[in-house]
């Protein structure tokens, strides 16, 4: 195969991988910092119940950009695997099992979810135990994302690495990256711990820049050719 042609074909992979990890992006944003205050109240399982029964088109919205958050994490997984692994393979597999764990981790949370509109709408007529099934659910929904943040941090190492030794992409945003991943760790380390800190949301702000800057890169410019 010719280097230009296979240079075209890893630019194509690149934007493929941008547009999944977009789709990441847009139906998280929508999933869960959107649609999910509507219909989960933090603490409140009986408005929590009221709000599943009452809304549950918009419930049913919520469960369903779940569902593409599952599917757009996983898809990124497999084609940043794809877009990486001639050069650097062992890393690849591990960014690429990585980021299927962030898949399982946030399908538990959809499993919750579905199980919550579910029971909400169920012929149950006792309120008490609606209200008592909800508020499990509702802390399984929160502990898949919170405890999944190790996960959300652990997968963008290896990304970080890729993209500082391949020297393909800007080597500040491997840096960016990384530096993403030790907040996700520490953030979730903070969290469950119990400590009060508040500041503790910052510390994934690198993760975004960083994550984000990524999609950026891989939908405009692709992956830069080979100095060899």
């Amino acid at each position: 195969m010719s280097v230009n042609k296979k240079q075209t074909q890893l630019v194509k992979t690149a934007r493929i991988t941008g547009l999944w990890y977009l789709m990441m992006a847009i139906s998280g944003i929508l999933g869960f910092m959107v649609f999910h205050s509507q219909i989960f109240v933090s603490g409140d399982p009986e408005q929590t119940l009221t709000n599943l029964i009452e809304l549950e088109s918009t419930a049913r919205i919520r469960l369903l950009l779940e569902f593409a958050i599952v599917v757009s994490q996983a898809l990124t997984a497999v084609w940043f695997f794809k877009l990486f692994k001639d050069n650097y393979e062992w890393e690849a597999w591990t960014l690429g099992i990585w980021g299927m764990v962030n898949a399982l981790a946030i399908m538990i949370s959809a499993i919750s979810i579905a199980s919550a509109i579910g029971i909400a709408n169920s012929d149950i007529s006792a309120m008490n135990d609606k209200v008592i099934l909800i508020q499990v659910l509702q802390n399984i929904i929160s502990n898949a994302w919170g405890i999944g943040g190790l996960f959300f941090g652990l997968w963008l190492f290896p990304m970080g690495y890729i993209v500082i030794k391949y020297k393909r992409m800007p080597v500040w945003l491997g840096r960016v990256i990384i530096l993403g991943g030790i907040g996700y760790l520490i953030s979730t380390i903070i969290h469950y711990s119990g400590i009060d800190f508040s500041f503790n949301s910052y510390l994934t702000i690198p993760a975004t820049i960083g994550e984000f800057w990524m999609i950026g890169y891989l939908l405009i410019f692709g992956i830069r050719p080979s100095n060899k």
